[in-house]
């Protein structure tokens, strides 16, 4: 024990501009990826209706809108094993590189497609498409830039730099809200050119911003966990199995647990940022008007922000599980006092519904950028995070937005409030049982031995 922690002690910490370096990276890609993932979400709120399904009206087109989005939510999981696998194997660089590209030209695509007027029937298959790959890269993404940045951490700041990455979907929902607000604002609200081509304009900007996170991404060197491992393996060959094989076989629990507590961020997330987006705009919900509610989600992201990195740095003092459980607790009044607020009707009801709703998803994603990783062995972390991590994303936000848009209308807002909170108390459940990872030291855990993990906060 005295041997391993002189050996922890010997190994230079990365440097200051190293690990500034190692934020940007991992935050700069996770933006990007948000900001096509969630411009997605904004268009099936507020323009895909109209544009890819004008014939089914305006309640069904929403829903067939928002099935299109969740279609995402499908491929994730399946992004998440095979660009686990890479990661695993490769490295988390190299597959956070065709991340990028995949996601930069799914997104591109889609600003650039003809719609149902031009091509009929084949503009919402080629959607699906289209969206499927996008999910398929986000799969990929979010593992990825979590473990590049909670392994290059220093282990007791290691939740306030695992939230970097986690940064993406906030400022990405502040680039999508506010692209659109500057197109709504010059082409006209509800416009003939807004529905014609101005919506396409934030995907296709969406290159110039894959070019900029290539380029940083390309500047960043392995990590060092990731590193110790594959020379450990090189100079001491062993028969390697699928990643996907070993964590299954070994942590399918922490698969199951973790995906089913990150459930609630999910599901608050993206009925926040999509379903509320077309609940406020839609004749028949709020009917504010477009520019409002993309101010208002504009603010939102910002306070989403702060609170991010305000629950990293918490879960840094008082442990991971600690400030999630609260997060949750917190989140059941909320569910069931949040439509209620929003029904209101005013300005200000729907921007304290739309950015407390944001408040209490930054409670855990914060430190789940750390937590996830924690919980799995270095071999097949990227795998394992990234299973859990988008078998919540499934559930919790491809199923329930989903959901809400189907049965407002028979059963009425209360019950979106209902459904928010049975979520939350599962994610509470799960939560509760897992273990606390703070502390963990990631380069020498491995949990699925059956070993103690050893525990930086133990070197004094």
């Amino acid at each position: 024990m005295l041997e391993r922690t002189a050996q922890r002690r010997a190994q230079p910490a990365p440097r200051r501009t190293s690990m500034a370096r190692v934020a940007v990276a991992s935050s700069m890609g996770s933006i990007i990826e948000f900001y096509d993932f969630l411009i997605y979400g904004t268009a099936a709120a507020l323009v895909f209706p109209q544009v890819f399904f004008p014939a089914l009206g305006s309640a069904a087109g929403t829903l067939a809108s928002f099935g299109t989005f969740a279609v995402a939510f499908v491929s994730r999981p399946l992004g998440a094993i095979l660009f686990g696998h890479f990661g695993d194997r490769l490295g988390r660089k190299k597959t956070l590189v065709s991340t990028l590209l995949i996601m930069g030209i799914a997104t591109v695509t889609i600003g650039l497609m003809p719609d149902a007027s031009v091509i009929g029937v084949a503009a919402p298959i080629i959607l699906v498409l289209l969206r499927f790959l996008q999910g398929f890269a986000v799969g990929g993404e979010w593992a990825g830039a979590a473990l590049m940045a909670a392994e290059y951490a220093p282990p007791r700041r290691r939740g306030l730099y695992a939230a970097f990455p986690q940064l993406g979907p906030s400022i990405g929902f502040a680039l999508a809200s506010g692209t659109f607000l500057i197109i709504n604002l010059t082409l006209g609200d509800k416009s003939e050119a807004f529905l014609s081509y101005g919506w396409r304009i934030p995907f296709i900007l969406s290159a110039v911003l894959v070019i900029i996170g290539l380029y940083i991404r390309l500047k960043i060197e392995e990590t060092p966990v990731f590193k110790a491992v594959t020379d450990a393996q090189t100079a001491k060959p062993v028969a390697r199995k699928l990643p996907v094989w070993e964590v299954v076989r070994n942590q399918p629990r922490q698969i199951l647990l973790g995906g089913a507590s990150t459930m609630m961020l999910f599901a608050f997330f993206y009925t926040g940022t999509a379903f509320l987006s077309a609940y406020g705009t839609n004749p028949e919900g709020l009917n504010h008007s477009r520019p409002t509610i993309l101010t208002l989600g504009i603010i939102g992201a910002l306070v989403f922000a702060v609170g991010t990195i305000a629950s990293a740095i918490l879960s840094d003092r008082v442990g991971r599980r600690a400030v999630i459980v609260t997060s949750c607790i917190v989140a059941v009044p909320w569910s069931l006092a949040l439509f209620p607020i929003l029904d209101i009707g005013t300005t200000w009801s729907f921007g304290l519904g739309l950015s407390g709703t944001l408040l209490i998803v930054a409670g855990i994603y914060g430190p789940v950028g750390a937590f996830l990783p924690e919980l799995f062995a270095t071999r097949y972390r990227y795998t394992g995070a990234g299973m859990a991590y988008n078998l919540g994303a499934l559930v919790g936000g491809g199923i329930t937005p989903l959901v809400a848009a189907s049965i407002i209308a028979s059963a009425g807002s209360a019950s979106i409030g209902l459904l928010l909170a049975g979520v939350s108390v599962i994610s509470l459940i799960a939560t509760f049982g897992l273990p606390e990872t703070r502390g963990i030291d990631l380069a020498t855990a491995e949990v699925a031995a059956g070993r103690v993990p050893v525990r930086d906060d133990a070197l004094v």
